[in-house]
Order: structure tokens, then C-alpha cells, then sequence
């Protein structure tokens, strides 16, 4: 798991400046495509316009398997390892980009893992809050 996380600085560091990402299309190409290396037909979209990207991922998880190997549930083990590399990898690219993932709608438990990624109004830390997707 440390691979993934030292996998996401260097991926950053090696695209520090530029890469950005300015909206949902771009999310699906840099972040799934480019930084997760998935596949097209890895990824199902369910939703995309321009500020927003619903999509679930029914790709080989390796996370997914040493999960299943070692009886974690993937509830918490991608919420440890998984979600803190993908907010800061989309922070990275845009820190307006906002990213959820439906722990009721995760493997091994459904079909796929569903994530919401958005464009958020203004930064959050603009003042003012959080802003909104």
C-alpha cells in the first residue's frame, strides 16, 4: 500500500505544472485514464457535465484482492488508503476538485466502486466555506 501512496507523489511531482485540470472531462482522462491507468472499459460513466463526474470502476483492484486476502472490508481499507491518495492527487490537479466515493456502493459488496468527483465553486479554503459542487 506505501507504493500507492509513494506512486501518487512521484506521479505528481513529474506533472507538477503541467498538467490542470479545468473540468469533468479532464478528470476522466488525467485522473482515471493517465494517473489509475484504467482502462475505457474499466470505467463506467454514470454521470458527466462539465463540473461533474459520476463514475464506477469495475477494474482489477489490487486493493480489492489484498483486502479480500487479509478480511479487511474495503469500507475501511480503501477509505484509509485508496480515498487519501485520490483527494490529494485531485488536489494536485485542481484544488477546486471535490471527491466522494459511495461507501454503500463498493466492491466486494457491489458490481463496482462508485465515485463522485466535482468541480467545487471556489477553493475551499476561500472564505466563505466549502463551496459547492
Amino acid at each position: 500500500m506505501a507504493l500507492f501512496y509513494l506512486y501518487a507523489l512521484l506521479w505528481c511531482l513529474a506533472r507538477r505544472g503541467s498538467v490542470r485540470v479545468e473540468s469533468a472531462d479532464d478528470v476522466l482522462r488525467v485522473f482515471y485514464y493517465d494517473f489509475l491507468r484504467l482502462q475505457k472499459e474499466d470505467v463506467v460513466v454514470v454521470k458527466l457535465t462539465s463540473r461533474e463526474l459520476v463514475a464506477v470502476s469495475v477494474n482489477p483492484c489490487p486493493i480489492l484482492k489484498f483486502s479480500l486476502l487479509l478480511r479487511v472490508d474495503t469500507r475501511y481499507s480503501c477509505r484509509l488508503v485508496s480515498e487519501t491518495v485520490c483527494r490529494r492527487v485531485l488536489k494536485c490537479l485542481n484544488p477546486n476538485l471535490a471527491f466522494t466515493r459511495d461507501y454503500n456502493y463498493i466492491r466486494p459488496y457491489s458490481s463496482g466502486c462508485r465515485e463522485r468527483i466535482c468541480l467545487r465553486d471556489r477553493p475551499p479554503h476561500a472564505k466563505g466555506g466549502e463551496g459547492f459542487c
